[in-house]
Parts: structure tokens; C-alpha cells; sequence
């Protein structure tokens, strides 16, 4: 057996089942596809299980991989123990029906003794106690010694999760010597110590457990097999755990030079080794696959786990952001098997350090209260920290209650998470019960109307008959309203789309027996009650009228243009910049849509035409909008995305355009893409840390764009007297031209500044034998040009100090040089610079032959100038 890398174990593996005829298949990402019951993924068969059930056919019946998997439930347990850890990759031979018991078995010890050459006698097997099956391999055709095959019961071997299938399994463990034992007279098989390591688990699948308990042989039966690619590592390399193996100390080398601390060398700066050394593992490859740091969800596992890792940078004594440094070495150690991280260096590395700058203003003041609270709780003899306390830190300072308890555990102090909980239920009542967002109104305007919620009928209809229930006029509830007067009318029932959602509301008209009035927004309260803001064009209208309720349809229809396209917009994002792409806000009217997501970089124009035209290609595939009431499990189930802010009851709404896009939605749509003619990106800007904007077009709006964009080029046309087709031609003559222009004047400048040089050496004074000339040229010069006038006296000159300085556009430009033999007197032209940048108001630095500098007063040019003699 001999040592080997974790690197080439994971291709060893990979090889070896692709030789047995498995499909070899990259990682799934760590984010579940339509899977709501897991945050993460967890093992190697997780992102399978449509293929096991059979909801879905896999690629080949065959099939391994190498998965990325993230555990975190015992997390406060990670870096206390060398056994915990978050991150680890799980290696997989599956069938789907296909090869079973005799193949699994066989090829796993053939890999293990002949790839691996692990020793025969140092492996162990066990089996279930009544899968004389497997034992029966094991022995009669494997040829493992009957002695180290040993049953055990169902707790220890058989899978089984509810009803559905399952079956026994067959575990292999390595014997790693007595040096690894607990010393105990009774260690064996099943001892708890690091003796015996279990590395590969083989599960034969070959039931269906129903819901009377019984347990019905399933025709095709499947192979699910795992073996944790550490584990295997630590036994390759002949280390003690995962924190030893080779990519793994890697990382924690990195962190260790970084500390100025050494692993191994102290209890308390190794568990901080191993915290960091772990969460920036899971950090990386979360991040890779999409996950953002955020306040809930796998977003909320990754902060955590972020921020943990940075606080106990702190404890090492590490000052400032240093795990996305940190983030390369996990990079370049893991790259091998996962090229894509690579590729997302800088997006992983930029997350890393936004976070980082977040927690360190979070935690510089609330540490410092935490502090405070833990000495005052020691000081009345108390062994808890309140809850009020924890509440206060998390509310007032950002500080997450995990890390208060993780220190205060430190600290020897328990946590009153009840009294914090009830704290945090009190906070969200008081919030819930004050809230003011997109989907109510609370205009005092409105406050006197009393009447029960509006029903909506507008996604079927744009008209409806209902009885006018109240009228507001200037804040007062009033019977009638007439011709030339505004204010809102409540009905029992209206077509009109209330904002909400980030949808604009309706605009149209109602009209009753005596007078018609236009409606020109729609709004709604927190009771569900619809405010229909009018402006009475004729006649009048009065409390308990029978009114006609019409949207305009024109402008109805520009709206759902924009905001189905919204949700086609979101997916194009995901699929062209990556899953970590979510909504983080939107704005929709008739006019244009505006669209908010998270991304931490500008898009590249390539990226928003690819964008476009995944968006265009939608709408030109004529996809059906299809709309339906699920409940909100089978929603999710389908794979339904929600939208930003939004809270969702038992039942959504669901609006899936094709098999394009799915997400839960409220608002009003087109009936298919088709409809929305065509779509157009206007702008895209940052708004926020690691938020995007962008703004767009869609249907007439583009033509109206397109009609803008025409007129200023025939403007720009008419500017520098071209035609239309000529402008890029002419154009790019003009620019040619002012190249040249500028080009022409930096030679004027240039000679301006060089001439009269020589009388300047000529009447340069010495110190010490060094000539020193400080002067002031003609205004107007760049620092080219002051670096040319500079290098012409260096030639001339043999030992000399040269200051030049000049006034350009309000601010001061000077250049300082020193030929070689004054820099062998002593002289440093960087220094000198600094000192006289200072006096302009200024700084700068360089080399001892060569620097520059700005400075901001142009009036104490003169003054700055005339130290360089004592500083020489």
C-alpha cells in the first residue's frame, strides 16, 4: 500500500468504475434541484433520488460519481474533535436496476486490495444478520476470511427511511492497529475508538417497504454504494484524520502562516485550525455552486459558517480579511476535480471578502457589549446569560445568536434561548402589526372606510358590475362625488389589479347611472380592501350605486408584457450568470420593468446580450403561460421559484411558461410569450452590495427605444455633418484626428517644458556636492511631459537632485529624479517627493532615481519647492 494523494484517489476511483462500464458523472451542485426536503446535499445517492424511484430515467443504468456533500447539524461540534467536519466528498458506484450483489461486492474489493493494494487482512466485513446472500460472496466466491465477516442487526445494517425502498447493506472497515485502539481488553469490530474505520458502505436496495409494514422484493433491485473519499485518503496517507490529509492540510499550512501559530503545538489555537480550516472548505464550494451569504436557507448555513470561520481568525490573532486569500489554496488544492472553481475565483473570492467586511463592522461593536454582558451575568453569580441580553445584541447589532452562545460556552455561560425566542416572536408581532409594504396601502385618505376585503375577478375579466360600498373625498367618507373632483371609491367586487408585489396596480374607468369617473391607479390594505383613486369626468357618483368596473385593456396588456417577461428575465439571469442569481426586488409598469438580483460584479455586454437573446428566444417560441392553485409542497415539488418579500400560505398561485420557467405568483400575466412581442435591456447597475438592476423594455416600448435611439443618430449625423450610413466612419476620422491633435499638443508641451534646461543645469546650485535644481515649468504640463523635461537633465547631468512641478487644470503635478551617483550620495528622490508633495496638499512616493506625486494647492507650488534644498 502506498501513500497516495486525494487527488489521484478520486481519478483512481473514477477510472476504475468507468471501466466496469459506470457512467462517469461530474458532482451535482450542492444546491437540491426540485428537491424541498434538503437544504444541501448530503450523500452521493441525494441528487439521484428521481432516479432510484423511477420519477425519471438516468443516463445509463450504470453510474459514479464523486459528490460534494455539506453536513451541518453538528457544527458547534466542528474544531473541538478531529472527527467532525462539514465539507467532504462522497465517492459512488450506483445501479439503476442493472448489476447487483455479486458486482458490488466483487468490485469493491478489487478496488480496495488490487488499485489500492490495501492488505487483505486488515479489512473486515460486516453484513445484515439475514442476508446469507451477501455473506455467502463474501466468503465463498470474494474469499475473505468467514472470521472477519460478521452479522450484525438491522441498526447497524439496513437502510431503510419510512415506507418505500430499502434493503440491507454491507459495510467494509479498515483495521488500523493497535497504535489506533482505545486499549480496552473487549476493543473489536463496533468499538467506538479509531481502530476500526468504516470506509465503504454498500447498500443492496432490493425491497419496498409498504405502509402494513411488510416487505415486497422489488423486481429490479439497485446498488447504492458510498465511501467517504477522507476517509479513504486517511487511510492511504497513514494519517490520524481529514484535517491531516494532503488537500486538506494545505489549506490549514495557509491559515497557519497567516496565524503565525503552528498545528499541534496548542489545544486551543488547533481547534480554531480546524474551524477555519473546515468552514472555508464548505465556504468555496458553496459559494461555487451558487449559495450567497443571507439571513435564512442555505444562505443563512453559509454565513453562518463564514462568519464562525473569521471570528476564530480573530482568536489566532489575525487581524482584518484574510479568508478569501485562504479561498486560493482550496481552489487550487480541489481544482483538480472540480475545474469549475477555477473558473469562479474571483466571483468566490469577491462573496468571501464582502462578507468578511460585514462581519468585522457587526462584530467590533457588539463583541465588545457581549463582553460587557458576560462579566456583569459572572459578577451576580449567575450561570446564564439572559435572554433580553441575546436578544438586544442580535436586534441592536447585528449579532448572530449562535455566536453568542458558541462564546458564551467558552465563557462557561449557558444562553437563554427560550427568553430569546420570545423576544424575537414579540419583535415580529410588533413588525407584522406595523408593516407598510408593496402589497397594502395605508394612506391616511382612506381610514374612515369601513367595508369587508374586496373580491378580485380580474385574472379572468377586465369588466365587472358591483355596488359602490364607500366614497373618500380629502379624508372624509362622503356619499357622493361629482364632475372635476378626485377621490377613492370602494367596491364589493373589481377587476382592477391592486398594486402589489411589485405589479403597478390598474388603471380605467367606473361608470354609474349618473356620472363616469377615470381611475387612474389601484391600491390596497392590509384588510384586503381595494381603493380605487378616481378623478369624476362627468356627472356624479354615489354610495350604492351599481357600477360597470373597466380596465383598460391596453394599458392591462403592457403591464403583463412587462411582467411576464420578468419572470422569463429571472431564469435567462440563472442560466447566463449562474443558480446564486436570485430576485431581490422588482418594479413593473406599463412603461417598462425594472428587475433587482443578486450578483456581486457589472455584467459584461456579452452577458447582457446573451441575456437578450435567451429572453427574445423565449418570447419567439410562442410558449403557453399556463396558471394553477397548488398546494404549496407540490408547488415547490415542481421546482417553483419564489419571488422576493413575498410570504405564501397554503395554497399558490403557480405560472409556468413552457417548461421555461416556473414560479409562484400573483400577478396578472399573458396567456403566452408570444404576446410580448419583443424585449429589450435599457440599463444595468449596481444598487446595493452585491445587487444588480436591471431596467427594460418590452412589446411597443422597444419600437418606442428604437424610435429614440434613430432620432439621436440623426443627430449625432447632423453634429459632424455626415449622412446616417457615414456617422461610423466620420466618427472614427474625428477621433483620429483629435489623436493627432493631442498628440501635436503634447509635443508643444513637451518642448515648452525642455526648453531653457540648459540654463536651469547651468544655474543650479550644489550641496554637498550634489547640483540641485527645483523649478516651476509653464503651466498646463502632465506628467509625461514633466517626466520628459526631467529625463533630458538626467542625461546632462552627472550628480543631481531634479524637482520639477507644474499647475494643470486647479491641481499640482511634480515629478522628482536623481541621477545614479547622487542616489549613491545618499539622495532618494521618493522620499523627497513625499516631503514636498506634503506641503501642496498633496502625496506620492517612488524609487530613489525616480517618482512622482500630485498635490491639491497650486499657490504653494513656490513654497514646496524651495525646501528641496534642505531636505537634500
Amino acid at each position: 500500500m502506498k501513500n497516495m494523494g486525494l487527488n489521484e484517489i478520486r481519478e483512481k476511483y473514477l477510472s476504475f468504475f468507468e471501466s466496469k462500464d459506470c457512467l462517469r458523472l461530474d458532482s451535482f451542485s450542492l444546491v437540491p434541484k426540485n428537491d424541498a426536503s434538503l437544504l444541501l446535499i448530503n450523500s452521493g445517492m441525494a441528487p439521484m433520488k428521481k432516479w432510484f424511484t423511477g420519477a425519471e430515467v438516468p443516463p445509463r443504468k450504470r453510474v459514479t460519481t464523486c459528490q460534494k456533500c455539506i453536513r451541518t447539524p453538528d457544527i458547534e461540534s466542528v474544531g473541538k474533535t478531529a472527527r467532525h467536519g462539514t465539507f467532504f466528498e462522497m465517492l459512488g458506484n450506483f445501479s439503476f436496476g442493472d448489476y447487483f450483489k455479486h458486482e458490488a461486492i466483487n468490485w469493491a474489493w478489487e478496488f480496495l486490495t488490487k488499485v489500492m493494494e490495501i492488505p487483505e487482512e486488515v479489512l473486515w466485513i460486516t453484513v445484515y444478520e439475514e442476508d446469507d446472500e451477501a455473506r455467502d460472496i463474501w466468503v465463498n466466491e470474494v474469499g475473505v476470511n468467514p472470521e472477519r465477516v460478521v452479522k450484525l442487526g438491522k441498526d447497524e445494517n439496513f437502510w431503510e427511511h419510512g415506507t418505500g425502498p430499502c434493503g440491507p447493506c454491507s459495510e467494509i472497515h479498515v483495521d488500523r492497529g493497535v497504535e489506533f485502539s482505545c486499549g480496552k481488553p473487549d476493543c473489536k469490530l463496533g468499538c467506538d475508538c479509531d481502530r476500526f474505520m468504516e470506509v465503504w458502505n454498500l447498500v443492496f436496495t432490493q425491497f419496498d417497504k409498504d405502509e402494513d409494514g411488510n416487505y415486497n422484493r422489488l423486481a429490479n433491485p439497485n446498488i447504492d454504494t458510498g465511501m467517504g473519499l477522507e476517509r479513504l485518503a486517511c487511510i492511504m496517507q497513514g494519517v490520524n484524520n481529514l484535517f491531516e490529509v494532503d488537500t486538506v492540510q494545505n489549506t490549514m499550512k495557509h491559515i497557519s502562516r497567516i496565524a503565525g501559530v503552528e498545528y499541534k503545538k496548542n489545544e486551543k489555537t488547533d481547534v480554531s485550525l480546524r474551524v477555519i480550516t473546515d468552514h472555508i472548505r464548505s465556504t468555496v464550494m458553496m459559494v461555487s455552486d451558487g449559495v450567497i451569504p443571507s439571513n435564512e436557507g442555505r444562505g443563512y448555513v453559509l454565513r453562518r459558517l463564514l462568519r464562525r470561520a473569521a471570528r476564530h481568525g480573530r482568536l489566532l490573532g489575525i487581524e482584518g480579511e484574510f479568508l478569501y486569500n485562504v479561498a486560493d489554496t482550496v481552489i487550487d488544492s480541489s481544482m483538480q476535480g472540480y475545474p469549475e472553481l477555477d473558473e469562479k475565483r474571483d466571483y468566490i473570492k469577491k462573496v468571501v471578502r464582502i462578507e468578511e467586511e460585514k462581519f468585522s463592522k457587526t462584530i467590533e461593536g457588539g463583541l465588545a457589549i457581549l463582553n460587557t454582558y458576560i462579566e456583569e451575568t459572572k459578577a451576580d453569580g449567575k450561570d446564564t446569560l439572559s435572554g433580553e441580553n441575546a436578544f438586544k445584541l442580535n436586534d441592536t447589532y447585528g449579532f448572530p445568536i449562535d455566536l453568542t452562545i458558541e462564546i458564551c460556552e467558552e465563557q462557561g455561560l449557558a444562553v437563554d434561548r427560550e427568553g430569546f425566542d420570545k423576544q424575537l416572536k414579540i419583535q415580529k408581532e410588533t413588525a407584522r402589526a406595523n408593516r407598510k409594504d408593496g402589497s397594502s396601502w395605508d394612506d391616511d385618505s382612506a381610514v374612515n372606510i369601513k367595508a369587508d376585503a374586496t373580491e378580485f375577478v380580474g385574472y379572468d375579466s377586465l369588466t365587472a358590475e358591483s355596488e359602490i360600498l364607500g366614497i373618500v373625498a380629502e379624508g372624509e367618507e362622503v356619499d357622493a362625488i361629482g364632475a372635476g373632483e378626485e377621490g377613492i371609491i370602494v367596491v364589493k367586487k373589481s377587476p382592477f389589479y391592486a398594486e402589489m408585489g411589485g405589479q403597478a396596480g390598474d388603471i380605467g374607468s367606473i361608470e354609474a347611472a349618473n356620472g363616469k369617473a377615470k381611475v387612474v391607479d389601484t391600491k390596497k390594505n392590509g384588510d384586503g380592501i381595494y381603493f380605487h383613486i378616481v378623478k369624476v369626468e362627468e356627472g356624479s357618483i354615489s354610495k350604492g350605486d351599481g357600477a360597470t368596473l373597466t380596465v383598460c385593456k391596453k394599458n392591462r396588456m403592457a403591464i403583463c408584457r412587462n411582467h411576464s417577461t420578468t419572470h422569463l428575465l429571472h431564469k435567462a439571469l440563472k442560466e447566463t450568470l449562474g443558480t446564486h442569481v436570485a430576485q431581490a426586488g422588482s418594479e413593473v409598469t406599463a412603461k417598462r420593468l425594472r428587475f433587482d438580483f443578486s450578483h456581486f460584479e457589472a455584467m459584461t455586454t456579452d452577458e447582457i446580450k446573451k441575456v437578450e437573446k435567451l429572453v427574445n428566444d423565449a418570447i419567439m417560441e410562442a410558449m403557453d403561460i399556463n396558471v394553477q392553485e397548488l398546494n404549496i409542497e407540490d408547488a415547490k415539488k415542481l421546482g417553483a421559484t419564489a419571488q422576493f418579500g413575498e410570504k405564501y400560505g397554503e395554497t399558490v398561485r403557480v405560472v409556468s411558461m413552457g417548461d421555461y420557467s416556473v414560479e409562484f405568483c400573483g400577478g396578472t400575466h399573458l396567456s403566452n410569450t408570444a404576446q410580448a412581442g419583443l424585449f429589450k435591456i435599457v440599463s444595468e447597475n449596481g444598487v446595493a452590495a452585491g445587487v444588480r438592476r436591471i431596467e427594460a423594455v418590452t412589446g411597443l416600448g422597444v419600437l418606442e427605444q428604437l424610435n429614440e435611439a434613430k432620432a439621436t443618430i440623426a443627430n449625432v449625423a447632423e453634429t459632424i455633418k455626415a449622412s446616417v450610413h457615414e456617422i461610423e466612419t466620420k466618427a472614427g476620422s474625428l477621433v483620429e484626428e483629435n489623436k493627432n491633435l493631442k498628440k501635436e499638443l503634447e509635443s508643444i508641451k513637451s518642448k515648452m517644458a525642455n526648453s531653457g534646461l540648459d540654463e536651469l543645469l547651468a544655474n543650479a546650485e550644489e550641496v554637498k556636492g550634489i547640483k540641485v535644481i527645483a523649478q516651476r515649468l509653464g503651466d498646463g504640463l502632465d506628467m509625461n511631459a514633466l517626466r520628459n523635461a526631467g529625463d533630458n537633465l538626467k542625461q546632462k547631468a552627472e550628480c543631481a537632485v531634479i524637482v520639477l512641478a507644474s499647475a494643470a487644470d486647479g491641481k499640482v503635478n511634480i515629478v522628482a529624479m536623481a541621477t545614479p551617483d547622487a542616489v549613491k550620495n545618499g539622495a532618494h528622490a521618493g522620499n523627497i517627493i513625499r516631503e514636498v508633495a506634503k506641503t501642496c496638499g498633496g502625496g506620492g512616493g517612488g524609487k530613489p532615481d525616480s517618482a512622482q506625486a500630485g498635490g491639491k494647492d497650486a499657490s504653494k507650488i513656490a513654497d514646496a519647492l524651495a525646501i528641496v534644498k534642505n531636505l537634500i
